[in-house]
């Protein structure tokens, strides 16, 4: 046997499932992972030629999307975890019922929210964003309406991919992500370099493609699939018996995340406060760090289905085995991202066009953060992911409000704003909070509590 084959057979094979069943599962979350960031800066860099207003105010609005958005990606978490279970269990009825339950609970929740987005814009962006200045203030409400509107379509989309990496299907879920995310690449070069529509035209393509990749997501589900065997008549149809175990899993971790976002729109708010060069300085430093976080973050999403499968066959001694062989891998990406990216760091940035007066502080945050991730990134991520799987949800979005609000948005605020460190000192204390979050979570992960629930 290779010296690489009996590294893998180690420390990613076990009695649940082997390495070969996980690499099958995580490649196609990379690549998801890297197509979405990747395209997300090609995006970003596309309507920057459209100015400095029209960049700071997608980075506005895209804090409030993320916000939004997040709560039904939670609740189709909840989903992936209760399919992964049952799969793991054997039981492919339930499977089925837990697909359907997963995608009419988080369809039903995104037309709310995007209704909600649409009604109140005027009022949130006053709120939130009053200190901008006109002209980014504009297209901040183009691009809120304009979202809002999507929001059923990627809920849709969200929620079939979610089930499908509960059952190992990342390749069928891998291609609905390219088919949204590549047509609205192609559409906002159209739109913005082809018709000059700036935010306006940004809106038009993130509509169309999300609402294709919905489609393609329900002609899968019904046409497609062989296995899931799910009808329409089954999405109009709610079970609240299967409803309530999804959303034990999904609605506190929706909560953590409304939290969570909510604290990053504050921190949003004292970065407005500085300007619009800051806004600009946080809205690359933030892409690039996407693209350090690219391998990380497929391991987190690969980890919910490997973990939800062991506890589905009731192997504890399997999941923890995962879960540290994941984390030493997730910290060991930030080392291998950092190699490749540090190298090519200017002409990343240039694809932004910012002004040179920002150069350096986009390569001080971005150095301070890459540093940061190696040790801290993994257990404050990769960690819950595993205690989510587990049922383990409360627990994890408990620590991680209480983290976000003690912590990044009360020192955010002191090392930003009243120490005059600016946009480098919200950015330590984002750094100093992901510690304290992971320090919390490795003491619940090393311990008993977090196997003790019941979700299947």
């Amino acid at each position: 046997m290779k010296p690489s084959q009996r590294f893998l057979e180690k420390h990613f094979s076990g009695d649940s499932i082997d390495y070969r069943q996980i690499i099958a599962l995580f490649l196609p979350v990379l690549v998801d992972q890297a197509f979405v960031v990747g395209l997300n800066l090609v995006n970003t860099a596309m309507i920057s030629s459209s100015g400095v207003a029209a960049i700071s105010a997608v980075n506005m609005i895209d804090s409030l999307n993320i916000f939004l958005i997040s709560v039904f990606i939670a609740v189709s978490t909840g989903g992936t975890v209760v399919v992964a279970q049952y799969k793991g269990s054997g039981n492919e009825l339930m499977v089925s019922k837990a697909t359907a339950g997963a995608v009419s609970s988080v369809s039903l929740m995104a037309f709310c929210i995007g209704l909600f987005g649409i009604v109140f814009h005027g009022p949130l962006l006053h709120l939130l964003f009053g200190a901008a200045s006109p002209e980014v203030m504009a297209n901040a409400r183009t691009y809120l309406i304009g979202s809002s509107l999507s929001y059923l379509g990627i809920a849709v989309m969200e929620a079939v991919c979610g089930a499908l990496r509960g059952i190992g299907r990342t390749r069928a879920s891998l291609v609905l992500s390219l088919i949204m995310n590549f047509s609205y690449v192609l559409l906002n070069f159209v739109f913005i370099n082809g018709l000059h529509m700036g935010v306006f035209g940004m809106t038009i393509a993130i509509n169309i493609s999300r609402y294709l990749a919905a489609a393609c997501s329900l002609i899968y589900l019904f046409r497609l699939d062989s296995s899931l065997h799910v009808k329409i008549r089954d999405l109009l149809v709610l079970n609240w018996t299967m409803l309530r175990r999804i959303m034990s899993i999904g609605l506190p971790f929706a909560a953590e995340q409304m939290f969570f976002n909510g604290g990053k729109i504050l921190t949003q708010i004292f970065i407005v406060s500085l300007g619009t060069y800051a806004i600009a300085t946080n809205a690359i430093s933030s892409t690039l760090a996407g693209v350090m976080q690219i391998p990380a973050n497929a391991l987190s999403l690969t980890l919910i289905t490997v973990v939800g499968q062991c506890i589905g066959s009731r192997n504890v001694k399997d999941a923890r085995k995962f879960v540290k062989s994941f984390l030493w891998l997730s910290s060991a990406s930030f080392i291998l991202m950092g190699l490749l990216i540090f190298p090519l760091f200017n002409p990343l940035v240039s694809m932004f066009h910012p002004p040179q007066e920002i150069v350096r502080d986009i390569f001080i945050v971005f150095l301070i953060n890459s540093l940061a991730q190696i040790p801290l990134w993994s257990i404050s991520f990769i960690t819950p992911s595993a205690l989510r799987a587990a049922g383990d949800s409360k627990f994890t979005s408990i620590v991680s409000m209480l983290s976000m609000w003690l912590f990044r948005v009360v020192l955010g605020y002191i090392l930003g704003i009243v120490l005059n460190m600016g946009i480098i000192g919200v950015w330590l204390a984002m750094n100093c909070e992901w510690g304290i979050r992971g320090f919390i979570f490795m003491r619940r992960f090393l311990g008993e509590k977090w196997l003790q629930h019941k979700v299947i």
